[in-house]
């Protein structure tokens, strides 16, 4: 999954000092005026700091470029952009053009170059082509297939409290994806994922608590998570909303009541696992 616009350029404002010792100004500048929505005076911003040699602008350009901020939507020219910053080394950009060879836009569709762009940023540490890296992997898309080398892909971006790297881990626990199953190590990971706000982790683990399955039952504690996923992505790809009301049909008020109460509190930011821990230990390993 693809980091937000703003997330992946305030990333990279991180790194000005390490991506260039030459143009920190302009680069900087460029991404205050996009954080204020100001795209003109940061596509402004950012192709001074491509002129000054400042390799993470290009990215940036290819950003503004892709989804027509500041500029008429290009995605030949976002291509072109991002393809210079990743043959100088952009892990960033380089999983961009990964998701563009991917998904055709811009480019001739080919999933072997798409995995050829993902190892390349994978290789740089950067979570989200681990991920892409590890899909592909699991899948056989563009190379060939190896679960093992997927799951130890999606580790790499877990151990990174990367949220979608610890959902896929846990997902592949949950199934048996290139590992045997195993629903505790499942918990573990979709625990860490729901703390860092995975909407389908969340509902997932609602699933685990309800049935049972690498934690003690808990019908309290599964509508509680069913409640704080479906809140936090009501859309409808997302089954938790059913999930919570095919439950409540089974449940007393009181206990409705107090699975929502829990839900809040699971929802405050860094407060979901002490609260777990607190009212349902792990079962052991089955």
């Amino acid at each position: 999954m693809r980091p937000s616009l703003l997330a992946a350029i305030l990333a990279l404002g991180m790194d000005i000092s390490s991506a260039s010792a030459v143009a920190p100004n302009s680069f900087s500048v460029g991404t205050e005026a996009f954080s204020r929505g100001d795209f003109a005076n940061a596509f402004k911003s950012y192709r001074e700091a491509v002129q000054q040699g400042h390799v993470e602008a290009h990215t940036q350009l290819g950003l503004l470029y892709e989804k027509g901020m500041g500029v008429p939507q290009d995605y030949k020219e976002a291509a072109r952009w991002y393809r210079v910053a990743a043959d100088k080394g952009s892990a960033i950009a380089q999983n961009y053009l990964g998701l563009m060879y991917e998904d055709g836009v811009g480019v001739q569709q080919d999933a072997k170059e798409a995995a050829k762009w993902y190892r390349l940023s994978a290789e740089l540490g950067y979570s989200a082509a681990q991920i892409n890296l590890g899909v592909a992997l699991m899948n056989g898309l563009g190379l060939q297939q190896d679960k093992a080398e997927a799951i130890r892909w999606y580790l790499r971006a877990a151990e990174q409290n990367d949220g979608n790297g610890q959902y896929n881990l846990a997902l592949a626990y949950a199934r048996g994806y290139g590992v045997l199953q195993d629903y505790k190590e499942a918990m573990k990971w979709y625990r860490l994922a729901a703390e860092n706000g995975h909407a389908s982790a969340q509902n997932n683990l609602g699933t685990l608590y309800l049935m049972g399955r690498g934690v003690s039952p808990n019908r309290i504690v599964a509508y509680a998570f069913f409640h704080l996923s479906a809140t936090n992505d009501p859309t409808r790809e997302n089954k938790a909303a059913a999930n919570r009301n095919g439950l409540a049909a089974t449940m007393s008020e009181q206990d409705i009541a107090s699975a929502k109460m829990l839900s809040r509190e699971l929802g405050k930011p860094g407060n979901l696992l002490k609260t777990l821990d607190a009212i349902t230990p792990l079962r052991a390993p089955e």
